[in-house]
Parts: structure tokens; sequence; C-alpha cells
């Protein structure tokens, strides 16, 4: 059996939205078992990426005890998570040249998988695709994939010039490799969108912790 070299990838957590239907604030600054959605995010990639940034906006002290390095868009009109991809690609060129690939995810998914990084690339090289996205179940998850940093400027003219604004409207445009992740026992996408949805992953938070790796 082949196995496929993992590129050295640099990773973006989207942390962009704020938590209207939780009363306001940053949704992964939530509590799940104690520890913050963020924290949970932060140590399930830190293993798989060469590399971690927060994309964020607004006063980026909020996120200091974290220690990442937080990279606002510079797309006026808050134009979504196509904007915070955009703004860590182009943070990788300026600060990481040697790096090709960029991995997003969403800064309140706190049970993503640990294999994911290597999935999307092995799926990206096999279907020779230049993006890779993640599913479970029979949903995609446009915002949880892997990016090239050579389509930046690509990108900046659909959200600028263009005004694009879906996720699944930009990867149409390029051959894309999707993978498909099992929803039960637990989605590993699962994301905290409102009260219940804290409750419900405090609930699979002892699901996750022992799930097979």
């Amino acid at each position: 059996m082949v196995t496929t070299k993992i590129p050295p990838t640099q990773c973006v957590l989207l942390a962009g939205g704020l938590a209207r239907r939780m009363g306001g604030g940053d949704k992964p600054m939530r509590t799940i078992g104690g520890r913050t959605i963020l924290e949970r995010v932060i140590a399930r990639l830190k293993p798989q990426c060469d590399g971690l940034i927060l994309n964020a906006n607004g006063d980026p002290a909020r996120f200091a005890a974290f220690g990442l390095t937080v990279v606002p868009d510079d797309v006026p009109g808050f134009p979504g998570p196509l904007a915070g991809i955009l703004a860590a690609l182009e943070w990788t060129a300026a600060n990481r040249p040697e790096l090709e690939w960029v991995l997003s995810a969403a800064g309140d998914c706190p049970f993503l998988p640990r294999d994911l990084v290597a999935r999307l690339h092995q799926a990206r090289e096999r279907d020779n695709a230049e993006l890779a996205v993640a599913a479970s179940g029979d949903q995609s998850h446009p915002v949880i994939g892997l990016w090239r940093v050579a389509l930046r400027d690509k990108l900046r003219h659909a959200l600028v010039v263009e005004d694009l604004r879906k996720i699944d409207r930009w990867t149409a445009r390029y051959p894309l490799a999707t993978v498909t992740w099992p929803a039960e026992p637990l989605d590993p996408f699962f994301n905290a969108n409102t009260v219940e949805d804290i409750a419900e992953a405090e609930r699979l938070a002892v699901l996750d912790e022992v799930r097979p790796v």
C-alpha cells in the first residue's frame, strides 16, 4: 500500500462569526467540559498542521491567552468565511512562503477528526484536485477544507470584483475532492450554534474522549 506524504500545511481557525443565537460574543470561547471550544480545536489540529493562525475581526487581545497570531479580514463588509480563507492564504504567502497549502477549519467545531489533514491531502492527490473539502453523512462542510495558496489572487478577484460569497460557488470552479466521515455515533463536524447545542456538546464530549484515533 502506497502512503501519501502529507505536505506541510498551515492551518487557519475561522472565528469570525458572532454567537447571536447564544446572546452574542465569540462562539469558540464557549466552554464544553471545562475547556473552551477553541482550546479543543487547537488541541485537535495542532499535531496535524505546521502552524496555526486565527482569523477573527475586532480586538485581537481577547484571544491573547491562546498564543496564536490573529489575522483579520481585509475585504470590507464582512463577506463571510471566504474572506477569512483569503486572509489566511495571503498571510501564508507573506509569512510562510515555503508552504503551498492552508487548511481552514471552523473555530466552533470541538470534535474535528484527528486524521483531517491527512485524509484531505490523500483525496486531493488521488483525485488530482485543486481543493478538498470535508463532509459527514450526506452533508458537505466546505468551510473545512484544503486551499492552494497559489489561488489567492483568483479568490480575491472573486470576492472583491465579483462579490462572490458562497464557498461552494468558489469550489465549483476547480477540481474538488470531497472526503466523508461517518456522522454516527459522533459527527466530527458538529458545531455549537445555540445554547441547546452546548448542552448536546457536553454529552458528545464524553464520546469524543473514547473515540478511536
